[in-house]
């Protein structure tokens, strides 16, 4: 079946240079969601990129209303008619961190924000868009002959933004209470969700969480100067490993937090 691939949000940071590095390196339609300001956003993606424009789709989604997220996923139901096509990548990234040092510095609104935005928006994503995965009986096209396959994944993947502070053996300096929390509770709704596509997808469907490292975007820009340059990251960079950890992880790696570099995070 017809591949197609979602990228939400891709208004900017890591989403943004993941929307742009699918596009380049895939054949497959593309959609992407923002809260505002769609057809600037479009224009901004598509900046430079030698592709077909009409392979790009901007829809409206804000994690923190789910009428939005019902919305797009139905635009994406006529779109992309079941049974004749199959999402095959996803990568669900939005994120919010309000970094609280000391117990004291915890905000009941700010935490349940985070939660709302970094684990609860992913979850009703899932929801909302898990009916367009392939199902276990489905037909696979051969990956390496079919053109429309081609630069995805051989296994239809999600993949949810995480951390490495998520990881609850990690935790070793404390701090970041919610967004910690966030986190992981992301890596276990990805794994519960995993365990779902097991018995409705068999392996034609597969879940994992990511790890970034510290990236240059908005999210981290408090944190730039503490961190060595070598470990301050591009978001063109990062996108691209992502991806290729995304298509190389492989069954075996299915409901587990990888990072940048591929390796496992541990729960």
């Amino acid at each position: 079946m017809p591949p197609w691939s979602l990228i939400s949000p891709a208004s900017r940071g890591i989403g943004f240079a993941l929307a742009r590095r699918v596009l380049q390196t895939t054949n497959a339609p593309v959609v992407v969601t923002g809260r505002k300001d769609l057809a600037n956003m479009k224009h901004e993606i598509l900046e430079g990129l030698d592709i077909d424009e009409k392979r790009l789709t901007v829809m409206e989604v804000d994690v923190l209303d789910e009428t939005t997220i019902a919305d797009a996923a139905s635009a994406c139901k006529d779109k992309f008619p079941s049974g004749s096509h199959q999402l095959q990548l996803a990568f669900i990234v939005p994120g919010l961190l309000f970094p609280e040092k000391s117990p004291a510095q915890i905000n009941a609104e700010d935490a349940l924000l985070t939660f709302r935005t970094n684990t609860i928006g992913p979850m009703l994503m899932l929801k909302h868009f898990s009916p367009f995965l392939p199902k276990k009986n489905a037909g696979q096209g051969e990956i390496g002959e079919d053109r429309d396959f081609k630069g995805l994944p051989s296994i239809s993947t999600t993949a949810i933004m995480s951390a490495r502070v998520g990881s609850i053996t990690d935790n070793r300096l404390g701090g970041w209470y919610s967004y910690r929390a966030s986190k992981a509770a992301v890596n276990q709704v990805v794994k519960t969700f995993d365990n779902h596509l097991r018995t409705t997808s068999g392996e034609n469907a597969m879940a994992v969480t990511l790890h970034p490292g510290t990236v240059k975007t908005g999210l981290s820009k408090e944190f730039w100067g503490s961190v060595k340059k070598e470990k301050l990251f591009d978001r063109d960079w990062v996108a691209e490993r992502l991806f290729d950890v995304v298509k190389n992880v492989g069954i075996d790696g299915r409901g587990k937090c990888w990072d940048w570099d591929g390796k496992e995070v541990p729960p």
